[in-house]
């Protein structure tokens, strides 16, 4: 055992803050890509990796769900976490002094208001932690960063405006990937079961494919599609549900979603976090 967690992006990036909060007793190691973090615990250089899946903002991270499959690894819980974004400057450096702020586009849009307010202009970075990296090595007083609290810690820099995002309710949801899966716990909140499956090439099969789960009162939270392979007409879908593979209505419901799809795949079954409610 290694005791580290894996996640994408530099020291203070979101993911890193996830993997404090979510694993506290574990230290987090910085991978360059989504395929590292992965590749970081399939070699045993990490136990776990954080993985972000859908912002409520921005929707769905993209690749994510195409790469979980292929991962051979399981989702053991989930995480989320409430997005604050700061204006981090260098120490000494004024509100009023600042002319251009750097972060990934994302976070850029998602502080249109304060951004247009106070006249500051926008510089798109490669990712958040890494622009708060770039304005503490450059030292420039006009130059500042939109980036976690922790981003500001890493790398010295002050906060001059905290909880600058438009929305007030700006979340994350992670999912804590392991190489074993553990399905014999019951959460606190419930259970969450996540899926991925390909309907059989036959008129309304989506429709007749999830008609089970309504029958046998299986909420399902989440179901997105993807195409396989570059191809219009093979379609997989990422599914999660509430509840747990033993349960009499979960059961039934994929007894029923087996009838009328070529393969389904189970991701993992892990406690409700929560931060869903």
């Amino acid at each position: 055992m290694t005791n580290r967690i894996a996640f994408q992006g530099e020291p203070g990036a979101y993911s890193h803050q996830a993997c404090r909060n979510a694993r506290p007793d574990m230290d987090a190691l910085p991978c360059r890509t989504f395929e590292d973090a992965i590749d970081a615990v399939k070699s045993g250089q990490a136990d776990l990796a954080m993985l972000p899946v859908e912002n409520s903002t921005y929707g769905r991270v993209a690749d994510i769900h195409t790469l979980l499959p292929q991962s051979g690894l399981h989702i053991v819980d989930e995480s989320f976490l409430r997005v604050h974004i700061n204006l981090l400057g260098v120490p000494g450096a004024p509100l009023s002094g600042i002319t251009h702020a750097m972060s990934h586009t994302v976070l850029l849009g998602q502080c249109k208001s304060f951004l247009s307010r106070h006249g500051i202009h926008r510089i798109i970075g490669a990712d958040t932690a890494g622009s708060a990296q770039q304005v503490s090595r450059k030292g420039d007083a006009t130059l500042a960063a939109l980036a976690s609290p922790l981003a500001g810690e890493i790398y010295g820099l002050e906060v001059l405006a905290e909880h600058i995002e438009d929305n007030s309710n700006n979340t994350t949801r992670f999912l804590v990937m392991s190489p074993s899966a553990d399905t014999s716990r019951r959460g606190a909140h419930g259970m969450i079961t996540s899926f991925v499956f390909e309907v059989r090439n036959i008129p309304a099969a989506l429709y007749k494919a999830m008609g089970g789960f309504a029958t046998n009162g299986v909420n399902m939270t989440k179901l997105e599609s993807y195409m396989v392979g570059g191809s219009f007409t093979a379609t997989q879908f990422y599914a999660d549900i509430e509840g747990h593979p033993d349960d009499e209505n979960v059961q039934l419901a994929m007894d029923e979603l087996d009838y009328f799809t070529t393969n389904i795949e189970i991701l993992g079954v892990y406690p409700a976090d929560a931060g869903r409610f």
